[in-house]
């Protein structure tokens, strides 16, 4: 366990396609500098065992604002509370925004850790730059949240089947229809305890669809990067898949019809591969894949254990549908900060559903992942 906990603590260091090299970045906030007001009326916190994803948030909340003129404001906890936006500010209209998602967790020790919480600021910083927000320090950043999770502590569920959820979020507010750099923005950040993603379970398969008519990201867009643009557009899809007797959407690209990311979440493919070898197989980063922390995870302990060979490469539908009819698919499953692990139990593609023998398999590749994972988080 300890060597591990050493590869997970490990920088993710896999460069994106290109930077922008942003001068934005003069000063920052300090956290030495936060204000703190305590909310006089804390609400009940609710029973673990109710919790759904995302429905239930916590008494305070973090806000840091910037402003071209003035800089970095001093950090803020405050009561949780409305925001009050100019109806002109950019983020209403041309979608100047970018949001990280992280988790903290109570171990049994009673102590609370959060996971891998630097992967999310680095990549939090590099969706900032390509927004053209202001840059910021992310280790200051890090430590104001640390600080509302302290705060909200009593938040941050006694139960190992459950987290406080973590969303920092980062919006352009200036009050102008002109399509430009924001001179205005707020970072805020919320938490709340949640349960499981799925409404089907902590760890039952889903039923994906894949229609190559539908393209979540695509070379040279902000695939890479966690903006809400990115996901608004896909519920429709989401829908679609739904109509269409799916739970997920697995997303193509080009004329390969390339594998690319399952719902939210990273996509791995546990295989014997062509030459005989057990492989795990992810795609690359290749600034359509969002560089998850959980995927980044999966490859550092798998890369840790080195009990079979880990590719990070492109692989085509083509491919994939080979591979299941030869009977070489052992395993398919996302992986994403809300889900942890999430086995792929089937395929729908052209009107034809195909069976992935996940479940069949244990999953024992994915449990394992997943308690490993757990219990480093715990």
């Amino acid at each position: 366990m300890a060597a591990l906990r050493t590869a997970l603590r490990g920088r993710f260091v896999q460069a994106l396609p290109f930077s922008f090299g942003s001068l934005r970045f003069t000063s920052s906030f300090k956290a030495a500098d936060l204000v703190i007001e305590r909310n006089a009326v804390c609400k009940p916190k609710p029973d673990p065992s109710t919790l759904v994803f995302g429905k239930q948030f916590s008494d305070h909340m973090l806000t840091i604002n910037w402003s071209e003129k003035d800089g970095w404001e001093a950090p803020q906890i405050k009561p949780f509370q409305n925001l009050s936006l100019h109806p002109a500010s950019s983020v209403l209209h041309y979608s100047t925004e970018l949001f990280e998602g992280m988790k903290a967790f109570r171990g049994v020790d009673n102590h609370i850790r959060l996971f891998r919480p630097m992967l999310n600021m680095e990549r939090m910083h590099r969706s900032a730059d390509r927004s053209c927000l202001p840059l910021f320090d992310k280790g200051e950043l890090l430590e104001c949240i640390r600080k509302l999770v302290e705060v909200d502590r009593d938040w941050v569920p006694y139960s190992q089947d459950a987290s406080l959820y973590i969303r920092p979020t980062f919006i352009g507010t200036e009050p102008s229809l002109g399509v430009s750099r924001a001179g205005k923005a707020v970072i805020f950040v919320i938490v709340g305890p949640v349960g499981p993603y799925f409404a089907t379970g902590s760890f039952n398969p889903v039923s994906l669809l894949a229609d190559p008519s539908f393209v979540r990201a695509w070379q040279g867009g902000v695939g890479a990067y966690k903006m809400g643009g990115n996901y608004g557009p896909t519920i429709a899809v989401q829908n679609e898949a739904v109509k269409r007797g799916c739970q997920q959407v697995l997303w193509l690209y080009g004329e390969q019809e390339e594998i690319t990311e399952v719902g939210t979440m990273n996509l791995f493919i546990y295989w014997t591969n062509a030459k005989g070898e057990r492989e795990l197989v992810t795609p690359p980063l290749d600034g359509i894949i969002l560089p998850g922390v959980t995927r980044q995870s999966l490859l550092d302990l798998s890369r840790d254990w080195g009990e079979f060979k880990v590719t990070e490469r492109t692989v085509s539908m083509k491919e994939l549908l080979g591979a299941l009819d030869a009977g070489r698919i052992l395993e398919v499953f996302g992986a994403g900060t809300a889900c942890v692990v999430c086995p792929v139990g089937s395929l729908l593609y052209k009107g034809k559903t195909y069976q992935i023998p996940t479940m069949q398999n244990g999953p024992d590749l994915a449990k394992r992942f997943h308690k490993e994972l757990t219990d480093i988080q715990v």
